[in-house]
């Protein structure tokens, strides 16, 4: 039997490279996408060829929808079958209040956060789900805290797109239990990666360690362990779960 495949989303770097490079480490064929950064892509890539895996990098935004067929077309070329998908890929923005948003920064919230993570999940289902001739998988989608706190002053955006982002695992679980699909949430909280510093926030990590029970931050490879974890045989009986990955918060 061929070696099982997933593809992450937003896999080139943070949580998203976290989970290509522990996949890879338990045996899983990965397909690594990524928006933009080609190079990093790469060096995720090389990292999993270099230690005897299989992996190649995919390009494409998932929240447009050529782009998210294109891209699962890419892995059934090169794999043949798809068993796990993670959908990391998301944006945040910079600090604001909902009364100085435009709209065009709401639209490509949920643009990429929520309709990507449909699009994917949809192009999943029609390869996993025994009702298409399938062979059943799992799919992890990686949520945030946000989504309980509501991040107040902050984001709204990004904790709504995020409260989407569960109430769709939620739902497509109980949708696809029967057709050999697990759906199910990792929701990560304060975690050492480079997303804070692409919204506008570089030392809010050290900020925010003070208010997590755990007193310190998370780590990529932590949530990308419990997200191994979900799509993993182990946990062949859990669906409809949202794993919170916080430290207590």
């Amino acid at each position: 039997m061929s070696a099982k495949t997933m593809l992450v989303t937003g896999g080139s770097r943070g949580i998203g490279a976290a989970i290509a490079r522990l996949g890879a480490a338990a045996g899983w064929h990965v397909a690594v996408n990524y928006a933009s950064n080609e190079e990093a892509a790469a060096r995720v890539v090389d990292d999993i060829i270099s230690t005897g895996g299989e992996a190649f990098a995919i390009r494409g935004d998932v929240g447009e929808e050529a782009d998210v067929i294109a891209m699962f077309e890419a892995v059934d070329a090169r794999f043949g079958r798809l068993d796990g998908l993670v959908n990391n890929a998301g944006v945040v923005d910079r600090k604001a209040r909902l009364d100085e948003m435009s709209v065009e920064r709401l639209t490509r919230m949920m643009r990429i956060n929520v309709i990507g993570t449909a699009l994917c999940a949809r192009e999943a289902v029609r390869r996993m789900s025994t009702s298409h001739g399938g062979a059943g998988g799992a799919i992890v989608n990686i949520s945030s805290i946000a989504a309980v706190l509501g991040a107040p002053g902050e984001y709204i955006d990004y904790a709504a797109s995020k409260g989407a982002v569960d109430t769709l695992t939620v739902g497509l679980a109980r949708e696809v239990a029967a057709e050999g699909i697990r759906v199910n949430a990792v929701r990560p909280g304060i975690i050492d990666t480079e997303i804070h510093a692409s919204g506008g926030q570089p030392d809010r990590v050290a900020a925010m360690r003070g208010l997590v029970p755990m007193k310190r931050e998370g780590t990529a490879e932590e949530v990308a362990r419990a997200a191994l974890w979900l799509l993993s045989d182990e946990a062949s009986y859990s669906t409809g779960a949202i794993l919170t990955t916080s430290g207590g918060r």
